[in-house]
């Protein structure tokens, strides 16, 4: 078969716009839903939920996830990655609005259900599109996507804490989030390289006399199990942030309604550092060194927010958690989608797939718990999936692949 004509080159100055509305996708996707983090409390206290309750329903999201997640590749073979990722952040937009005037449990999880997911496919279609134009830019700079999607949820959460706080009321709130950020989304979409998301990729050439595989999918199963689990981990530490840091400050540290969303904000703020940095870390240290050592940090973090409760001593304990985790994803994404033999975004889709396991299984699991013994106690998992991530990490390879020059 003759080789594809290679693509032609983009300009200097489109490929800015391009890397400049990736990271637009980025801070998007988490300013929606991070906005309805600090107003959980709301949602529960109107719905009248226990803890089980609330958990189960949030356990909605990562199961739309699942149950969307796979058709993300066929999508963006359709429709391109770019224009996959702008329409569903418009729609996620609105369906988590959509949860402010939810009327009771079933409407709540079924909001919850479809935000998952679009979110799931925005986020497959948005690494794959950073992916690519990190490809053009031959270094690493898919670390610093993740940092934008950090920024846009500490900007969502404060915002939702500010409005919490003003005592906003909820379908106002995420109304008006809905329509600002989906015009943003729109105009953004301009920018986004045109064409095959697979056009920039350079080829792999097989050794002369090398055996094909009848199927690349067996070679890939175990490493993609493996970083699936590994991913699942991350989710743990991260979903601690986002589904029960108010919960865990309001109700058992007595923080007041504004303070109550520091918890996400502080997990969320270190994040960010961690992975605006995280590139050149993991250029002189290695992608496995990194989120072994950040498995441990996170372990940490959480345990001392947990010995010492106090809240001082627990935004600490969540900053630091959401340290460790800072370049767990990213280093993740992007060893999947260097597995040699896969199609255009199947390896991603196969990782974020197993990815939303974790935060299927996290809500329901640490609601369970609290239930039956409190917050604090069931928070004990997340130092569990810290460690986890200690061992794992050696599923990883020692330093970010490069393109050639």
């Amino acid at each position: 078969m003759a080789p594809a004509s290679p693509a032609p080159p983009v300009p200097a100055t489109s490929l800015r716009n391009a890397r400049v509305a990736v990271a637009g996708c980025f801070f998007l996707n988490a300013v929606f839903y991070a906005n309805l983090v600090p107003r959980l409390p709301d949602v529960k206290a109107e719905l009248g939920l226990s803890n089980s309750a609330l958990g189960a329903a949030l356990a909605a999201a990562p199961l739309g996830a699942i149950v969307a997640g796979l058709s993300s590749a066929a999508l963006m073979r359709r429709f391109g990655s770019g224009r996959v990722a702008t329409t569903g952040l418009v729609l996620l937009g609105l369906v988590v609005w959509t949860v402010s005037v939810a009327p009771n449990w079933l409407a709540l999880a079924a909001a919850l259900l479809v935000g998952g997911a679009l979110d799931s496919i925005v986020d497959v279609a948005q690494n794959a599109h950073g992916l690519r134009v990190q490809r053009l830019y031959r270094r690493s700079i898919l670390n610093a996507f993740h940092g934008l999607w950090s920024i846009g949820a500490v900007a969502g959460g404060l915002l939702g804490s500010v409005a919490a706080g003003l005592d906003v009321p909820l379908p106002l709130h995420l109304g008006a989030v809905a329509v600002v950020f989906g015009v943003v989304a729109l105009v953004g979409s301009r920018a986004l390289l045109s064409g095959p998301d697979d056009a920039d990729r350079e080829p792999v050439p097989e050794p002369d006399g090398a055996p094909r595989l009848h199927s690349p999918w067996r070679a890939a199963a175990l490493p993609l199990l493996a970083l699936g689990v590994l991913a699942a981990c991350g989710a743990f530490v991260e979903d601690a942030g986002a589904s029960w840091s108010a919960l865990y400050l309001r109700n058992e540290l007595a923080a007041g309604a504004a303070a109550a969303g520091l918890g996400f904000v502080a997990l969320q703020s270190a994040m960010t550092v961690g992975r605006l940095t995280g590139d050149r870390v993991v250029d002189r240290f290695g992608q496995r060194r990194v989120v072994q050592a950040g498995g441990a940090l996170s372990a940490v973090g959480i345990g001392l927010a947990l010995a010492f409760p106090s809240i001082p001593t627990t935004l600490v304990g969540f900053g630091l958690a959401g340290l460790g985790v800072a370049t767990l994803i990213p280093a993740v994404y992007h060893a999947a989608d260097e597995l040699p033999g896969l199609g255009s975004g199947s390896g991603l889709t196969v990782i974020n797939w197993l990815l939303r396991v974790g935060f299927l299984l996290s809500p329901p699991l640490i609601g369970v718990l609290a239930d039956a013994t409190s917050l604090r106690v069931a928070l004990l998992t997340i130092v569990l999936a810290g460690l986890g991530a200690l061992v794992l990490g050696r599923a990883l390879p020692t330093s970010v692949a490069r393109a050639p020059a």
